[in-house]
């Protein structure tokens, strides 16, 4: 349907074919220019399409809570700082979390204080978002790149703009209690690097267990004492387990002699094999391995090398043994070789003697490297 306007004077042929409702350019040029009026307040590059300002009695509020958040985060970051440093190593350089009940302590401390800092920071921020910042909706036009020079260069007004308006500039209580927030946040990696240092060098390859150091089962007496163990404890159970621990004497930092850490490093599984049970591993290197044995009793590592569970299962009928963490499966009569799972090498042997007073005994330390499989665990010393 067209304009049945027959006054033809002031109209062309654009005015005669234009459809009733549709606005001429003249109007259309008087929208757009509305629309540009319409928020004056927003400061941005691109207009705004609707803004919802908050009053100033409702920013200065917002400002304040938002500080309080800040000034939490901020004394929450000062407790990591203090909850780190409460717990610091004895007098032979033993970090104290290695007592489990202290390092309960340390790691609820650490966490507590850290997740406080992070809530109290992304809380302030959101009222400061809600509280503070004016809300609208801007469309920006899609622009070819690279942009053209004075779009760079008028880049640093742009950004300006946006910080006038989010308060960033026009508010100084909030802007220094966030920075204040932040710092502790920012320092405490550089503090949690004092934990990687120094290298381990050769710690990694090496235990507690010495030439001539007796063997015992914890609780082995019945009456909570620990049991030295002899060859003839194995004699009448061929295909036997036990569980064993070096023997160290009791001190005061450590009453039961060992530590936690030396326990998991140090423990064994001696198993009593037959005779004509050994494979071929076994007797590589004119029988080596087999000199490491006593009246048919091996020693490996309890521990798997996979990730470093305690392979704790023996199957006397295959001679296996078995990691119930993940399946990795060990032959005992074959130097503890990898026969399924996982695992990427064999469970370390432990040399075994007996002393004077038919005592089992370590003739040395394990031949590789205890634990879980890391880069240099097989190279050499």
């Amino acid at each position: 349907m067209t304009d049945n306007n027959t006054n033809h004077d002031n109209g062309g042929a654009e005015d005669r074919d234009r459809v009733i409702g549709t606005p001429s350019s003249a109007d259309d040029d008087a929208i757009i220019a509305a629309e540009e009026d319409q928020h004056p307040e927003h400061e941005g590059a691109y207009p705004a399409e609707e803004t919802q300002k908050h009053s100033e009695e409702v920013q200065r509020r917002g400002e304040k809570v938002a500080a309080l958040w800040f000034v939490l985060a901020f004394l929450a970051g000062i407790g990591f700082f203090v909850a780190y440093f409460a717990f610091p190593p004895n007098a032979e350089g033993e970090p104290a979390i290695a007592n489990p009940q202290t390092g309960q302590y340390s790691n609820m401390a650490l966490g507590g204080t850290l997740t406080v800092a992070l809530f109290a920071i992304g809380a302030g921020m959101t009222v400061w978002a809600r509280k503070v910042m004016p809300h609208y909706e801007v469309s920006s036009p899609y622009d070819e790149l690279p942009s053209p020079a004075e779009e760079k260069s008028s880049f640093g007004d742009f950004f300006m703009k946006g910080a006038n308006e989010s308060g960033l500039t026009k508010r100084p209580l909030m802007r220094r209690t966030m920075l204040a927030a932040m710092l502790p946040l920012g320092l405490a990696p550089l503090v949690l690097l004092r934990d990687t240092g120094p290298l381990p060098g050769d710690k990694l390859k090496h235990t507690m267990w010495r030439k001539g150091m007796r063997m015992v089962v914890e609780g082995g007496t019945g009456e909570g004492d620990d049991q030295w163990i002899r060859a003839e404890d194995l004699a009448n159970e061929p295909g036997g387990m036990i569980t064993a621990l070096p023997y160290a004497e009791p001190t005061e930092e450590h009453p039961e002699g060992l530590s936690l850490d030396e326990k998991a490093k140090a423990v064994v599984l001696l198993i009593r094999m037959p005779q004509d049970s050994w494979g071929e591993r076994m007797k590589e290197e004119n029988g080596k391995r087999l000199d490491w044995t006593q009246d048919g009793i091996v020693a490996y590592s309890k521990i798997c090398t996979h990730v470093g569970c305690p392979a704790a299962l023996y199957e006397r009928d295959t001679h296996r043994i078995l990691c119930p963490c993940h399946q990795s499966t060990f032959d005992a009569a074959n130097a503890a070789e990898v026969v399924f799972g996982p695992a990427h090498r064999p469970l370390p042997q432990l040399p075994l003697s007996v002393d004077d007073e038919g005592y089992l005994v370590a003739d040395g330390d394990f031949d590789t490297a205890v634990g879980p499989t890391f880069w240099d665990a097989e190279r050499g010393e």
